[in-house]
């Protein structure tokens, strides 16, 4: 494990106020942090692991717990996942963060919702704001962190011991669709937090995807924000420099 990762790790789990679930498998629920004094911003988090099974949303519990309070409400998201009975793989597993983006707690719709996805969850939510259909109902932005965002390269170097292979569902499942350099227009903005120092998801793949994102005419806007020195989890980790940096994207760094 990296120091980053350790810090992460070692912060103690917050419970949620409460948990919906949207679907019949164990891992169709969303965890609320509810803030004491709302500021209008949702935040729906989507958690990273290569989408495996192995891996659930409790370590950005932590992450949750601080954007609440400052007022942000924030919905963590589980999604199934690959391996053991995990149910998932493409295309449940978004299916599940499309479905997941849904549910509430508090009546109305926030003055503004944004998707935030790390590392696997990156993909999942740069694939939530484009290709064939539209971006989730009542989703204004996405901020993908350390993204595994070019999903053919990231095949290519067998990331995490050919990650995308199982998500994908063996070898010769290419899935086009699944591939956020290749689904299309973004049809809301996107922000793209990558460190120059990530050894678990290259920053390459964030260029490779920025690159083709200019490349689709009628695009909504997609920013790539580059961060020096920094690795996979900083920017997910409350109190270090690089979650100021995600704050900001968030538009939450005055809150």
């Amino acid at each position: 494990m990296t120091a980053e990762e350790d810090a992460l790790f070692g912060l103690p789990y917050v419970p949620p106020d409460e948990t919906v679930s949207y679907g019949a498998h164990p891992s169709q629920v969303v965890d609320f942090h509810l803030p004491a004094a709302p500021t209008g911003l949702r935040v729906t988090l989507l958690h990273g692991g290569f989408w495996r099974e192995a891996y659930d949303r409790r370590h950005l519990a932590p992450l949750a717990a601080a954007l609440a309070a400052r007022g942000v409400e924030v919905a963590l998201a589980e999604y199934r996942r690959v391996g053991g009975d995990g149910g998932g793989g493409w295309p449940q597993t978004l299916d599940d963060v499309i479905r997941a983006v849904g549910v509430r707690v508090r009546p109305g719709r926030p003055s503004r919702h944004v998707l935030v996805g790390h590392s696997a969850g990156g993909h999942l939510a740069l694939c939530a704001a484009a290709g064939g259909h539209a971006a989730p109902p009542g989703v204004d932005a996405v901020v993908a962190v350390a993204p595994v965002a070019d999903l053919a390269r990231a095949r290519e170097l067998r990331l995490s011991g050919g990650a995308v292979d199982e998500f994908l569902g063996g070898a010769r499942n290419d899935a086009p669709e699944a591939d956020p350099v290749l689904r299309g227009p973004v049809h809301i903005p996107v922000t793209v937090l990558h460190g120059t120092a990530d050894p678990d998801v290259p920053i390459a793949l964030s260029r490779s995807y920025a690159a083709a994102a200019m490349r689709h005419p009628g695009s909504a806007d997609v920013t790539l924000r580059i961060l020096p020195g920094v690795g996979h989890y900083a920017p997910v980790t409350p109190g270090t420099v690089a979650y100021g940096t995600l704050l900001t994207a968030l538009g939450a760094e005055a809150l």
